[in-house]
């Protein structure tokens, strides 16, 4: 058994997430919490379908609200609601026993530059981290950045073991990015804690199967694995049965 097998997780956005990860020995990335009031009024619904997902399943993340979430808002309110947010990912990540966060940036290109993102984006993370335990990582990923520098100059300036990014190779590989999936993987690398894989046309964020698409899966694993070897990686599809039987064919599995 290779292993990337024991760092593959698979996404509950997929239907078929749970029948894959206890066939074949994966992890399982909760999903059901992406929207923030599914903490709240839909909570009941939420933790029944998260606890199905997590039967028979031994390792897990968890993927934190993003909808309205900004943590470098202009606004402080914004900001409040945002962190409070977070917490509440946190802890319900801790009570599932899952010590790994996703969690958006939160950038969107011409409302937010760089010059006040950056800075801002520290100074949250930093505040926030005052409050997180010593075996939690969050892992901050990539949505609209047209390059890796704001997430590595983030890292850098947080500067913080708990905290680790989350490159998503499809969100890369969108209009939004004018960077190539090479120099993305080649700078993210030294602080990657987590990677989201999942394939598209180049231009939309279709979270299509891993072989469908124009982004080389191969040569994107081989650099992944060369570079940030500890980086755990989870397929998100809408069913990702495809995906893992690329991964098969490709003698990643």
């Amino acid at each position: 058994m290779s292993a990337f097998h024991d760092r593959l997780y698979i996404s509950t956005t997929a239907e078929d997430a749970h029948a894959l990860a206890v066939t074949h020995d994966l992890g399982i990335e909760l999903a059901e919490f992406c929207t923030a009031c599914n903490m709240d009024e839909n909570f009941a619904a939420m933790d029944h379908a998260a606890r199905l997902a997590m039967d028979g399943v031994t390792r897990f993340t968890f993927h934190a609200p993003f909808a309205e979430m900004s943590p470098a808002a202009v606004d402080p309110l914004v900001r409040e609601i945002t962190a409070r947010r977070y917490r509440q990912a946190i802890s319900l990540a801790e009570d599932y026993g899952i010590h790994k966060v996703v969690i958006h940036s939160g950038f969107i290109p011409l409302v937010y530059f760089p010059e006040w993102f950056v800075p801002q984006s520290v100074g949250f993370w930093r505040d926030f981290l005052r409050g997180v335990s010593t075996d939690m990582t969050i892992c901050l990923e990539n949505v609209m950045e047209p390059g890796p520098d704001i997430m590595t100059q983030i890292a850098v300036g947080v500067d913080d073991p708990r905290f680790k990014l989350c490159l998503d190779v499809g969100h890369a590989n969108t209009r939004v990015s004018s960077t190539p999936l090479d120099k993305w993987i080649a700078e993210t690398a030294p602080w990657l804690g987590h990677v989201h894989i999942h394939n598209n046309d180049g231009d939309m964020d279709l979270h299509r199967p891993l072989g469908e698409g124009v982004i080389d899966y191969d040569r994107v694993l081989d650099s992944l694995l060369t570079l940030c070897p500890e980086a755990t990686c989870t397929i998100e599809n809408m069913s990702a049965s495809k995906s893992v039987e690329w991964l098969f064919a490709h003698h990643y599995l």
